[in-house]
């Protein structure tokens, strides 16, 4: 039997089983891949709403396995028995746990974070006043820390480069070691007794005008300052011993041009990165320089929320809180990104 030319003609091994050409290529090329950039923040997106939902589960467990009554606890020693059960019923803190923790998700889906039970109010509202002053302290407190540590950090890795001045540079180092090991609220304590009770200049407490920010901001940032100095110092050192920095040298470039053109661009990664985890230690500890100072914000409601064991204050504080240091760390890794494109962290 004869088998027709237009079978056999052009035919290679193999072709009836790997289908046509077109087909083909676009198993192998598959769906269109998304852009690095939009990939990466798919990720920290993810990654931010994972940890959102973990906080959430494990604020709410932890305070219900805390053995006391928060009602009795609001409502103090001598409520009658009967108010302190009408209370219960009317907060739902009657009901089983899991039905509590279902309650309390679907509140949050409504923006609804319960009624504080020690001032009977709606938490929301008591976030919405207090969180302005905790995110000013913060942010005042980074900048002033950023803004000091560039200078001293440049400048003492270039005179100790220099060996000029080195007892000086001792002097300097040992300095900013040991402000980074003393604790902020010594730090605070030692602003007071020198500049409110000893001199009586500012202020002790209070907070709304820029004498009362000037002990607390100083005092939040004096840590983070030290150690992001020492980090700069780090980074300068090694950008100082890269070869275009010998290059720009021998081409007799102004000393102003090439430290600032050519070595603060490239220290801006790592100081960026230790940076934004600085800034969220300083948003984590705003609580007790908060409450040394007297200020109204975040960290004083939640020290008085778990004196008194206010259930719905204490979750609210600790989202707010959650959603302030994971939405910083996930603006300053889009700050990376933008910053170096190349960046490594958008692999991971």
């Amino acid at each position: 039997m004869t088998i027709p030319s237009s079978v056999t003609t052009n035919a290679t091994p193999g072709a009836a089983l790997s289908g046509p050409p077109s087909v083909r290529r676009g198993d192998r090329r598959g769906a269109p891949r998304l852009s690095p950039r939009i990939s990466f923040l798919i990720r920290r997106v993810g990654r931010l709403a994972v940890s959102l939902a973990l906080v959430i589960v494990g604020t709410f467990l932890i305070i219900h396995l805390v053995p006391g009554d928060p009602v009795r606890g609001a409502l103090g020693p001598s409520a009658s028995p009967e108010l302190v059960a009408r209370t219960r019923t009317e907060l739902g803190l009657d009901l089983p746990v899991i039905e509590q923790f279902f309650n309390y998700i679907a509140g949050l889906l409504r923006g609804d974070f319960g009624v504080s039970l020690q001032t009977h109010r709606p938490v929301a509202d008591t976030l919405v006043n207090r969180i302005p002053a905790t995110v000013t302290l913060a942010v005042a407190a980074f900048i002033v820390a950023a803004l000091t540590a560039l200078p001293i950090g440049i400048a003492t890795a270039i005179s100790a480069r220099s060996g000029r001045r080195r007892l000086l540079n001792l002097a300097a180092s040992a300095l900013l070691g040991l402000l980074i090991v003393v604790p902020n609220f010594l730090v605070a304590v030692a602003l007071i007794s020198v500049f409110s009770i000893s001199l009586g200049i500012l202020p002790a407490a209070g907070w709304g005008s820029l004498e009362n920010s000037i002990l607390p901001v100083i005092a939040l940032a004096v840590g983070p300052m030290a150690y992001l100095a020492r980090i700069v110092h780090v980074e300068m050192d090694r950008v100082l011993d890269a070869t275009y920095m010998t290059t720009a040298r021998s081409k007799r470039l102004p000393g102003r041009l090439i430290y600032l053109r050519h070595a603060l661009p490239n220290i801006l990664t790592a100081t960026l990165t230790i940076g934004g985890l600085l800034l969220t230690g300083l948003v984590a500890a705003t609580v007790l320089i908060e409450t040394i100072f007297a200020i109204p914000g975040l960290g004083t409601t939640i020290v008085s929320a778990i004196t008194t064991k206010d259930y719905p204050a204490i979750q609210g504080v600790v989202l707010v809180y959650a959603v302030m240091v994971l939405g910083v760390n996930l603006l300053i890794d889009l700050i990376l990104v933008t910053v170096d494109p190349r960046s490594s962290i958008l692999e991971g």
